[in-house]
């Protein structure tokens, strides 16, 4: 996210050992199943529990199926996927016990050494809807991802799920001079939520070694993106227990997990945003110190990755009447809506530098174009390309760490080599979302360029206690994914969904 917070998760349960079925939390495996989690940005959260790097046995994983629709011009063919949940929500235990005590602490009795703690505790299986709150639709090619799931053990608060293609490996996504379409539905999510959709330089067996991590992507390990998140409890096989913050909220330690991330979903029902973020390493890179970029000491430019990327946020961009809910907008958040993102070419061939990222939408059987970003004065275009990224900046005063990483040919590479396709649904207990729907930064007057990022009044009303409270039915579904060729994804415009051959 643009200048945003870390897509983590938080769990709320009380750390007893695991019943019958334990899925990490509520339902399944008791109060264990939920493991303390470090999403992005992103919060599940459940009591926190933490990630271990084994495959355990007192619950079975069971990946919910999805399916994904791969296009050309002759038409759309439906392939047999699932989804995995993230590692870090998961009851992490040894034998049964916990490895993670009093909701933010790693036991020393198991984890008095980071090599030696991710070999002797194991992540259980999840319970997917009674536990995380996610279901599969009737014909499997979509999720819905709810906001508070109550279960035994405590509640849930959003869920972080990656595409896999085979039972122990990620859909591996190579986009460029492809496009990638969705159907989402953003209707019950307020101010404050963020279903998001975003692809990250994930490794396709979720850094399986068979030592540190034998459970790999098969139980959601791997995880990493553009902000670095310091609260992943195991990477590279190891647990991250130097100098572990239990204060801190979430939970963090000394190493963060950076990689390439292109977020092309960032949304509720009041503001949305794409944004690519480019790093100069290949992968996921196990960070300390400067290399992080910690914005907490002053670090943030000077880190591996692009933290603030160059986002296109319609309502930021000056056109405050295109996306919303009800009549009054172009695109009516109040309904279904797919939206298709598109990733041209220099010279339009598959060898070509990525030269635009392209949005437009498709609702009611009618194509809209995304709008312009008229802030920004005459001919600033309606899609990102490395000039209205520069223009942004310049506008706005911000720190240009978008070229300075490679801008979109470097983001071009990394669609190249492959990148995991995430799902999401969290809350943010840094900033509130502000830096989506509302005025960010709050010491900056809302009036001046840049600042205005959506119609959301920010204040309690953001906070994550005063939504889970207040909102807890909230909910985001996504379905009809597609990729393929440029044009080949919404051929039949008239008809909400193509039909698809399956394999």
């Amino acid at each position: 996210s643009s200048l945003g917070s870390s897509k983590e998760q938080s769990l709320d349960r009380p750390s007893v050992p695991p019943s019958e079925s334990a899925a990490r939390h509520p339902a399944a495996m008791p109060a264990a199943l939920l493991s303390a989690l470090v999403l992005r940005v992103l919060f599940v959260f459940l009591v926190p529990e933490v990630v271990a790097q084994q495959p355990g046995t007192l619950q079975p994983e069971v990946h919910p199926e999805l399916l994904i629709q791969e296009c050309t011009s002759a038409g759309c063919v439906a392939k047999t996927g699932a989804v995995v949940l993230d590692a870090n929500w998961r009851w992490v235990n040894k034998g049964g016990q916990n490895c993670y005590t009093n909701q933010d602490t790693w036991d020393p009795a198991f984890c008095s050494d980071a090599a030696a703690c991710a070999q002797t505790c194991s992540v259980e299986g999840a319970d997917y809807s009674g536990t995380y709150g996610v279901t599969s639709n009737s014909e499997n090619d979509g999720v819905t991802l709810n906001f508070v799931t109550k279960g035994t053990y405590g509640n849930n608060y959003g869920s972080r799920l990656y595409v896999m293609d085979g039972d122990d490996t990620y859909n591996m996504f190579k986009l460029k001079n492809r496009e990638f379409a969705m159907d989402v539905d953003v209707s019950n999510l307020p101010c404050g939520l963020n279903g998001a959709v975003y692809f990250v330089e994930m490794d396709q067996h979720g850094d399986l070694d068979g030592q540190g991590n034998a459970a790999g992507a098969k139980y959601g390990t791997g995880y990493c993106d553009a902000q670095c998140p310091h609260d992943i409890k195991f990477m590279k096989g190891e647990a991250n227990l130097l100098n572990w913050n239990s204060t801190n909220v979430p939970p963090v330690g000394h190493y963060g997990a950076c990689c390439a991330e292109m977020d092309i979903w960032e949304a509720n029902s009041r503001a949305t945003a794409y944004t690519p973020h480019p790093c100069a390493e290949l992968g996921l890179t196990k960070c300390e110190g400067i290399v992080c970029g910690d914005t907490s000491k002053g670090e943030r430019y000077k880190g591996v990755c692009d933290k603030d990327g160059c986002d296109f946020n319609s309502h930021r961009m000056g056109e405050t009447n295109f996306f919303g809910s009800g009549t009054d907008f172009t695109v009516d958040s109040s309904k279904p809506m797919t939206v298709v993102t598109q990733f041209l070419t220099s010279d339009g061939s598959d060898s070509g530098d990525l030269s635009e990222i392209k949005r437009f939408y498709v609702q009611d059987g009618k194509v809209i174009e995304n709008s312009e970003a008229s802030i920004l004065g005459p001919s600033a275009g309606s899609s990102i390309t490395d000039e209205f990224c520069t223009k942004q900046k310049d506008s706005f005063l911000d720190s240009d760490d978008f070229a300075a990483k490679g801008g979109l040919k470097q983001m071009g590479e990394v669609l190249d080599r492959g990148m995991v396709l995430v799902l999401s649904l969290w809350d943010d207990t840094d900033v509130n979302m502000l830096w989506l729907d509302s005025a960010y930064p709050t010491d900056e007057p809302s009036d001046k360029p840049g600042v205005l990022r959506g119609p959301c009044p920010g204040g309690s009303s953001s906070e994550p206690e005063y939504l889970r409270k207040t909102v807890p039915e909230s909910h985001v579904t996504f379905s009809q994914i597609k990729v393929g060729t440029i044009g080949s994804t919404t051929q039949s415009v008239g008809g909400r969904r193509m039909e698809s051959a399956f394999v």
